[in-house]
């Protein structure tokens, strides 16, 4: 077995799946710290963290994290997603990410020891199987600690390792006093919130297509 000096690494997150997995659990996901977990495992040659983003929208919610990650030791590949009517009339955005990290994670397996996969999504099975050919461990890490599980069966038995996110959680989550406060006390809300957080629910309708 090598030394965990010599085990090359590379982080591949599918942003998307990584929140709402970690949403699910009910933590929130802290990537300084995650960063460090990972190098303190072995030399980490890159982390990708993969998302879509909503276009024409001036102002997006993830922005200041995606910038954040840019900055301190991710890369960062975004895509605009597109909205479309289906066939019932619901709104609906595609922005699928699966080529974009398959195509990296494709490339980069020559120089890596270990590929640790950040999702549950089953479409990646036939990936996970690509780089082990090409002698790769892969570990992948999500969750099934919810109900149902976050991580389709086919992904997880074809990983080398799977470890639960649940596991993690006391290395990379995030210390809720660490939370900024909120800008307004609880109980009291803005008239103009209130309105929209009655009209909110509409939006459950939007779900993201794979």
């Amino acid at each position: 077995m090598s030394t965990s000096a010599s085990n090359k690494i590379a982080l591949f997150i599918d942003g998307a799946n990584l929140y709402a997995t970690a949403k699910t659990l009910g933590f929130d996901i802290d990537y300084k710290r995650l960063l460090k977990e990972f190098q303190g495992r072995g030399t980490l040659i890159r982390a990708f963290y993969y998302t879509a983003i909503i276009e024409d929208q001036e102002y997006s919610s993830i922005r200041p994290l995606i910038d954040w990650l840019d900055y301190n030791g991710y890369t960062v590949v975004t895509k605009a997603t597109k909205e479309f009517i289906d066939a019932s009339g619901r709104r609906k955005v595609k922005g699928n990410m699966d080529i974009e990290l398959a195509v990296d994670a494709m490339e980069l397996a020559e120089h890596i020891d270990q590929m640790v996969l950040f999702s549950g999504d089953g479409d990646f099975r036939s990936l996970v199987e690509a780089v082990q050919r090409r002698g790769v461990r892969v570990t992948v890490i999500s969750t099934i600690s919810s109900q149902p599980p976050m991580i389709a069966d086919e992904l997880r038995r074809q990983a080398d390792i799977f470890t639960d996110l649940v596991e993690l959680q006391s290395k990379i989550g995030r210390d809720p006093a660490d939370r900024p406060p909120p800008r307004e006390p609880r109980h009291h809300t803005p008239q103009f919130l209130q309105r929209s957080a009655a009209i909110a629910p509409r939006g459950g309708d939007d779900d993201f297509e794979d």
